[in-house]
């Protein structure tokens, strides 16, 4: 036997082992470097036959779990809507209304400044047709959506839907419409026809959107707060109207009749402890009630339907007008009295009524505290009016209960006095404050630029620059008492007032103010994109001005030079020798407006982003159409034929992804300057900062 037999052998096998791994890091590769194309939407579709010539198309998509399509219906100026288009429809068949949308959901996009609706789990869409060409044998029709998730997909889908053999035209309505004219059906005129036709389409329209308007579902909105911090908030709320006048010099005053009337010390206890939950259970019941009768998704599309923000603006006016001492809101006084006199009858009965009393005579201080509380539980839907009022009543009976335990403890309360009066105006002051959002919300929503960002902050900074003076004691109001010095209590609200309203003021001036990101209207809402006093020349440490910007190039966010076309921008690139970074985003895309509002906007980041790179900012859902000679067709047999097509297909073929936000850079020679971490998406401030300077440090 040759002696080298086992060597080769073992040879080969070591060849051939090799030879597997390297086909199996291969096709890991492979499979890696294209499994970050992500297809969260799943579509089948079919056709319906209906009465006469007319059937439905239905469309089904099942939307990965934390993903989200927007409607048709999300407004102008939002996310990218839902856009359907029926290719072959001139002559073959006429549509029967829009298309009909099954359950969806809407919230308010404070980035946009809109109301954004869309569909979560399942997307069911329905359009009925009217076959009028008897040989037509397929519907062609386009999606074009978007879905998005901390990233954003624009995404297109091609339906070619069969008509079934099986489908049986009538003959009248089979005539082409276009045919009409020269045809005679039965010996009726073609004008009568015509006019009969018409008057039968027009009433089919009618019908169709009464139908549709009556089974219309009314949206929903995802929960902005959890249910703890609603429950958190809402105790936090119930102890401050805990210490109004209206309520805090009742907790003596009832405890020490639980403790006098009682037969012993154990039974005042008990009796104590029945009065709480007996506040605990009205509240609640009246968060029950809430739910009930309107629904949390009635309230949640209340929360952004502009009737309601503009009334609930004028209730908070008028009850911190009334905060403010210029006069009392109180309930009758006939059902104080008749809860006082169901209160005397005794036993749990007794204890019951006097918590009813309480609530009904503290109305004028807690009401509009238990109002806003419901309102913005409410909006998030669920049990959370439920939760709300748990978190609140708990903070109103606990004193009750622990006092009737320990009644030594009633030495220790501070006495009524002024102090009282002082904790209301602050809630006054608040509640003023806090109705401006409501204004602002219905300001948004019809787009009208009346109460845009640098009003509303000017609106605050006087309203806290007011709180500061009375908290300083500088402005006194009608139920003030005579204040010879201020607590040091009052002094250290004071100073966090007065460092609050500063803080507020460079905001006129474009600062993010991100403290209060969720009130004031979005940093794009705003008399200028620059703050009150800027201009497009203002961008501090930008190279270039207005009059000097490069061929392309324009001023983007926070003043950045930006350029929208990948040559023109590496044209510039090449003659100032700088890396370039390539922002791929969409006009529509939520996540991208956050990156640029929150992230870019950072001291440490904004100068990297202004001078040590081009930025080359992409837009994959521009709809303006390339020129003819632009548009081509890729491999897999995709039209390319708008702007926006053209990058996401460079995304795709070059990166391997199609998500939004993405970034990259790259040296002149189009090379990735991150080999740790080549593309970036929606992340943190530290992480991106860091990832900025990686890529620059590489480039050579």
């Amino acid at each position: 036997m040759n002696p080298n037999y086992y060597q080769q052998t073992i040879m080969s096998k070591s060849v051939w082992n090799k030879s597997i791994v390297f086909l199996l890091f291969f096709l890991f590769a492979f499979a890696k470097g294209n499994a970050q194309i992500l297809e969260p939407v799943k579509w089948t579709s079919k056709i319906e036959k209906r009465a006469g010539n007319n059937a439905v198309l239905i469309f089904d998509g099942t939307i990965e779990k934390e993903w989200h399509m927007y409607s048709q219906f999300t407004p102008e100026g939002g996310p990218l809507a839902l856009e359907i288009t029926f290719k072959n429809q001139k002559g073959n068949y006429n549509l029967v209304g829009k298309a009909k949308e099954g359950k969806t959901k809407t919230a308010f996009n404070d980035v946009f400044g809109v109301n954004e609706t869309f569909f979560e789990g399942k997307a069911h869409i329905e359009q009925e047709i009217t076959i009028i060409n008897p040989n037509l044998k397929t519907v062609e029709v386009d999606f074009d959506f978007q879905v998005c998730k901390e990233v954003c997909i624009n995404s297109s889908k091609k339906f070619s839907i069969a008509i079934p053999s099986n489908f049986k035209m009538d003959a009248v309505a089979a005539v082409s419409e276009s045919k009409l004219d020269e045809t005679k059906v039965e010996g009726i005129a073609v004008d009568t026809v015509k006019k009969v036709a018409a008057s039968a389409v027009e009433q089919v329209i009618k019908t169709d959107k009464a139908l549709a308007e009556a089974s219309e579902e009314i949206p929903a909105s995802t929960p902005s707060r959890s249910l703890w911090s609603i429950f958190f908030i809402a105790f936090i709320s119930g102890f401050a109207a805990l210490l109004t006048p209206c309520v805090f010099p009742m907790i003596p005053m009832t405890v020490s009749f639980f403790t006098k009337q009682s037969k012993s010390r154990a039974k005042g206890i008990r009796n104590a402890i029945i009065y709480g939950f007996s506040i605990i259970a009205i509240y609640v019941i009246l968060g029950l009630i809430v739910t009930k009768i309107f629904g949390a998704d009635a309230l949640n599309a209340l929360s952004t339907d502009v009737w309601f923000n503009l009334i609930f603006f004028v209730i908070l006016i008028i009850f911190a007008t009334s905060f403010l001492g210029a006069f009392e809101i109180m309930l009758p006084n006939s059902w104080a009295n008749k809860a006082d006199q169901q209160a005397d009858r005794g036993g749990l009965i007794g204890i019951l009524f006097m918590a009813l009393a309480l609530a009904i005579v503290s109305f004028s201080c807690t009401g509009p505290i238990v109002g806003t509380l419901l309102v913005e539980a409410a909006s998030n839907g669920g049990i959370a009016p439920i939760v709300g009022m748990l978190g609140f009543s708990l903070a109103l009976a606990l004193p009750f209960m622990f006092f009737a335990m320990f009644p030594g403890w009633l030495n220790s309360l501070p006495k009524s006095g002024g102090w009282l009066n002082t904790v209301k105006v602050v809630l006054g002051f608040l509640e003023l404050a806090l109705a401006f959002k409501f204004l602002s919300n219905a300001d948004l929503v019809l787009q009208l630029h009346f109460l845009e960002r640098e009003v509303f902050i000017a609106i605050w900074i006087a309203i806290f620059a007011a709180l500061t003076l009375y908290l300083f004691g500088k402005i006194t109001l009608p139920h003030d008492s005579p204040l010879n010095h201020i607590s040091v209590g009052r002094l250290y609200l004071g100073l966090l007032t007065l460092v609050f309203t500063v803080y507020l003021i460079p905001g006129l001036w474009g600062a993010p103010l991100k403290l209060i990101s969720a009130f004031p209207p979005p940093p794009q809402y705003s008399e200028s994109p620059f703050g009150v006093g800027g201009s497009a020349n203002s961008n501090s440490g930008s190279t270039e001005t207005v009059s000097g910007l490069p061929a392309g190039a324009e001023l983007g966010p926070h003043g950045i030079m930006v350029f929208h076309d990948y040559e023109d921008g590496l044209a510039y690139a090449k003659s100032i020798n700088k890396p370039i970074m390539l922002d791929f985003t969409g006009y529509a895309c939520v996540n991208c407006r956050k990156m640029e509002n929150n992230v870019w906007s950072e001291p440490m980041i904004l100068p990297i982003l202004k001078n040590d790179v081009v930025l080359i900012s992409l837009y994959v859902d521009d709809k303006r159409d390339l020129p003819k000679e632009e548009q081509y067709v890729t491999a897999k047999g995709d039209k390319i034929e708008t702007v926006g097509d053209k990058w996401t297909d460079f995304m795709i073929s070059k990166y391997k992804t199609n998500t939004q936000p993405l970034y990259v850079i790259t040296d002149l020679e189009g090379k990735n300057l991150n080999p740790s971490k080549p593309t970036i998406s929606y992340v943190s401030a530290e992480e991106y900062l860091q990832w900025l300077k990686e890529g620059i440090s590489n480039f050579k």
